[in-house]
């Protein structure tokens, strides 16, 4: 059973400065896009984060500030990956938590709005832990047989999280062989913001940290509206101020 597709499926992996996704930034992005008609298209870029690449974080993925300092910024090729990743869903391995969040802000911060309207994310490492439990190189081994080399290089652990899922689709056939089917295996969490300071229960938006931790966004706002205001001017992911906004202004428009 292969893998069917009614439109791109782009798996991608990032190697970064750290794992904060809203002081962190990218060094190395790959996106392994793969076609309806079973062809692969490939683009790899290393990026110059515009920051010091911590020691601990090359120890990881060997990229160093001396192998990006003439790299372009992300927001130099923040358009060439957004037009690569038109009308694609998007996969990868622990993707929903961390690649995609991270993408996301990138592309807010070089002012370009990346929607994930309409797109199915389809996280490799959800089936995998549903099934078998283990990492990305274990997943490797186990499906297809194969040593991941390279690990911690962006095209190789994209590359192999594609062959993964090729793999998962043949030995688990109840999980069908389509982005839908998939996704619906695995569930698709309702997401509000990407750093899961808000969550959604019922379909009404809530805080997830804090002192108004359970409570509802659009009430804390009415009767505290400072608390905006201490939010976009804190620490928090562009992602979740983005989301925290439009939330006020649905409520704004709501009292017209």
């Amino acid at each position: 059973m292969k893998l069917q597709l009614t439109r791109p499926l782009a798996f991608i992996d990032l190697e970064t400065t750290g794992v904060n996704i809203g002081a962190d930034r990218i060094v190395e992005i790959a996106i392994v896009k793969i076609l309806p008609d079973g062809t692969k298209q490939v683009k790899r870029k290393l990026i110059n984060p515009l920051m010091p690449i911590p020691k601990a974080s090359s120890d990881v993925h060997g990229i160093t500030d001396e192998m990006v300092k003439d790299a372009p910024s992300f927001k130099q090729v923040a358009n060439e990956i957004k037009q690569f990743l038109d009308n694609a869903d998007i996969g990868g391995y622990n993707s929903n938590r961390f690649d995609i969040p991270m993408l996301v802000e990138e592309f807010l911060r070089s002012g370009l709005d990346f929607s994930l309207e309409g797109r199915r994310m389809v996280d490799v490492q959800k089936v995998f832990h549903m099934m078998e439990q283990r990492t990305l190189g274990a997943a490797y081994k186990f499906y297809c047989n194969k040593t991941l080399e390279d690990a911690h290089s962006a095209e190789a652990d994209a590359a192999a999280t594609s062959e993964i899922l090729e793999a998962q689709i043949e030995r688990y056939e109840h999980i069908g062989c389509t982005v839908d089917s998939i996704c619906k295996f695995t569930g698709e969490e309702d997401i509000v913001d990407f750093a899961r300071r808000f969550v959604k229960v019922n379909g009404v938006e809530l805080f997830n940290f804090g002192k108004h931790k359970g409570k509802s966004v659009v009430d804390v706002l009415r009767m505290e509206p400072q608390y905006y205001d201490w939010m976009m001017k804190g620490d928090f992911a562009l992602h979740t101020k983005q989301k925290l906004t439009e939330i006020l202004n649905r409520t704004l428009l709501k009292k017209m």
